[in-house]
């Protein structure tokens, strides 16, 4: 048995776990690509760029479904392992290790998607609006940016805790999220990832805090607002449902935000 902890580790240096843990939303998500290009847009999507790409499960499947893709994420070892995930499955895809608060895509792109709380990585409102208008820059016009992540209603609980299991191959990843020290007047709350990888007949533990930023409906609405490039279109949840539309209120907790470029 060998085991990690949060000392000098981060989970995000371990994306062949980390991208198992979250796998079970990757043909929802890129069904909801395929969605938005068929009913919105004039002629199918080609290019398609995801920032904070991870250890590309998204990247992967988008590729396998025909687009051309770009990706880029702050973590070397998640690219590193991305492009061995490509070569080994004989795929393509532009990635490279760049900040989403500074890329933009040439060729422009006709769909952006960036999901699961990556987003709000991002902690200041500066910060917010300015990957906004990076990825406003990369999409055409008539583009659409898909953006997903966690809402904090003024309501809600300052405390969570999640579970969830995932299997593949002989491997299981065990994961537990704690949310905690929360703050509404700063707009930050703390994230700590407990991820126990069995399998080959040892146990690897690991354990990693994000802090995050804190967004209401309210607050949302109100950065959206400020970037005239974008048109805040519809609202969903990570169910990705384009024909289940939902109201942009304090009962909507999961959001994923179409966003046209304009």
């Amino acid at each position: 048995m060998s085991s990690a902890d949060s000392i000098g580790m981060d989970c995000y240096d371990y994306p062949q776990y980390w991208d198992l843990a979250f796998r079970d939303s990757t043909r929802e998500e890129a069904g909801f690509v395929e969605a938005v290009s068929a009913r919105l847009m004039r002629g199918r999507a080609k290019r398609i760029y995801e920032p904070g790409c991870g250890g590309g499960r998204l990247v992967l499947e988008l590729a396998r479904r025909g687009y051309d893709v770009t990706a880029v994420d702050l973590s070397q070892p998640a690219i590193k392992y991305l492009k061995k995930r490509l070569k080994r499955n004989q795929l393509r895809a532009e990635v490279s290790v760049a900040d989403m608060l500074e890329f933009t895509c040439h060729p422009k792109i006709d769909i952006a998607i960036n999901t699961v709380n990556t987003f709000r990585h991002l902690l200041s409102e500066h910060d917010a609006l300015r990957h906004l208008e990076c990825v406003a820059s990369s999409l055409k016009l008539g583009g659409y940016y898909i953006l997903g992540f966690h809402l904090l209603p003024p309501d809600a609980a300052l405390e969570d805790r999640e579970y969830w299991t995932a299997r593949h191959a002989g491997i299981s990843v065990h994961m537990t999220l704690d949310a905690y020290n929360a703050s509404r007047r700063k707009r930050t709350e703390t994230l700590r990832f407990r991820m126990q990888v069995k399998g080959h007949r040892e146990v690897k533990e690991f354990t990693t805090e994000y802090q995050m930023r804190i967004y209401t409906a309210a607050q949302v609405k109100s950065l959206f607002s400020k970037v005239a490039q974008f048109e805040l279109v519809e609202v969903y949840d990570f169910y990705y449902e384009i024909d289940e539309p939902q109201p942009l209120d304090n009962r909507l907790g999961d959001a994923v935000f179409l966003l046209k470029r304009v």
